[in-house]
């Protein structure tokens, strides 16, 4: 087996998530979520883009219930030893055949929680689990369970996330080298793509941002390239990824001479920054981190330019996308806690001028202040020819 972890950790995460299934007094689980499995058992698929369930019972039983593609998967890189297979056909129903499995597990009448919050997770598997189990068994919405659990990290994970960091920061190293008038997009990506695959990372929970020009004010992907000018702008944000944990950074960089404008963004942008590891400790919640962001910003009278979160945990993810909760958004009550792995990005965006700026980097929470995971430097990035 292709294990990133030992068995003893698998056994502790085991028994904090049966804790925590007695406390919420569930006889089983269904985890749908990708995270989930990977966490509990090891298993590393994107099989999750069609039905696969993993049922957990509170006296430790564990049963997978996949395709007949992930069938050698699991066996290679989990631990799970029930692989149970749903067989395609024209009316297949595996939704039915979970319903059979959970009643060979004798959990008619039990009381089950379901991960329904999760990309593994269609709306048409819910309403077909929704209409066979109800009068199956007491179901309740198990979604946050396992992923409370996987907000803090073990030192084993920690030290895969240290590895993710150091590749973040080679993978900037490489964009750099790459930055200048007349430079394609695509050279920038490719070079930090591959440097990081050549240092035995993965790819990450979702495509790398990048975009130049007027497309440095956008948050997502999109598709397409162009040639960076004599003066320009280029916002990147992308992640260093080992055995799946993610350690990400943000930054906009200038091309040619920044703008009085961009100096001004910038300059919010890393008192934000500054106020936000304030509140990165235990004692304060995600909604004190917006708040600390918030404050920051608009003291710069650029309310208008912000975002309505700022940040978020990292972890073991998958596509679509590397963000996990606890966000840092208005009156989120989530309390920091030591050992989290937190994303914080500082994102201004103005519209009117065109000019965009950004700042971020992953953080360790501690008992004290948090440690950054980045060697990077924070000064205005700037690349001229």
């Amino acid at each position: 087996m292709a294990l990133h972890f030992t068995q003893e950790e698998f056994d502790a995460r085991f028994e904090r998530l049966k804790q925590r299934m007695s406390e919420e007094k569930l006889d089983a689980i269904l985890l749908f979520a990708q995270e989930s499995m990977y966490w509990l058992t090891g298993y590393d698929t994107f099989g999750f883009c069609f039905f696969q369930c993993l049922v957990v019972t509170a006296d430790g039983r564990m049963v997978l219930l996949t395709r007949s593609a992930d069938q050698r998967q699991a066996r290679h890189t989990s631990n799970i030893s029930d692989i149970r297979i749903w067989i395609d056909l024209p009316d297949a129903s595996p939704v039915g055949q979970l319903k059979d499995l959970l009643f060979d597990m004798d959990l008619l009448g039990a009381k089950i929680g379901i991960e329904y919050d999760t990309h593994g997770m269609t709306g048409k598997i819910g309403i077909e689990i929704n209409a066979q189990l109800n009068s199956f068994a007491d179901l309740s919405d198990g979604s946050r369970i396992v992923r409370r659990l996987r907000a803090v990290k073990s030192p084993a994970e920690i030290a895969y996330v240290r590895q993710a960091a150091s590749l973040a920061d080679k993978a900037y190293h490489a964009a750099m080298d790459e930055i200048r008038p007349g430079a394609d997009e695509g050279r920038i990506l490719a070079a930090m793509q591959g440097v990081i695959l050549e240092g035995g990372g993965d790819y990450a929970g979702n495509e790398f941002i990048i975009g130049s020009g007027k497309d440095a004010l956008l948050c997502r992907y999109k598709s397409g390239r162009r040639t960076l000018d004599e003066n320009d702008q280029i916002t990147l944000e992308w992640a260093g990824v080992c055995r799946h944990y993610h350690a990400a950074l943000m930054r906009t960089v200038v091309v040619g001479r920044p703008t009085a404008r961009h100096e001004e963004m910038y300059q919010a942008a890393r008192d934000a920054l500054s106020a936000v590891e304030e509140k990165l400790r235990p004692g304060f919640t995600f909604g004190d981190i917006f708040e600390a962001h918030a404050a920051a910003v608009d003291a710069h009278d650029m309310m208008a330019h912000r975002l309505n979160t700022c940040g978020y945990s990292l972890g073991a993810r998958f596509t679509p996308s590397w963000m996990d909760p606890p966000m840092a958004y208005k009156g989120n009550p989530a309390e920091v806690r030591p050992n989290m792995v937190l994303f914080m990005h500082m994102i201004l965006m103005d519209s009117v001028t065109e000019t965009a700026m950004t700042v971020g980097q992953t953080y360790l929470t501690t008992e004290g202040p948090p440690e950054c995971l980045s060697a990077l430097p924070l000064d205005l990035p700037v690349k001229s020819g």
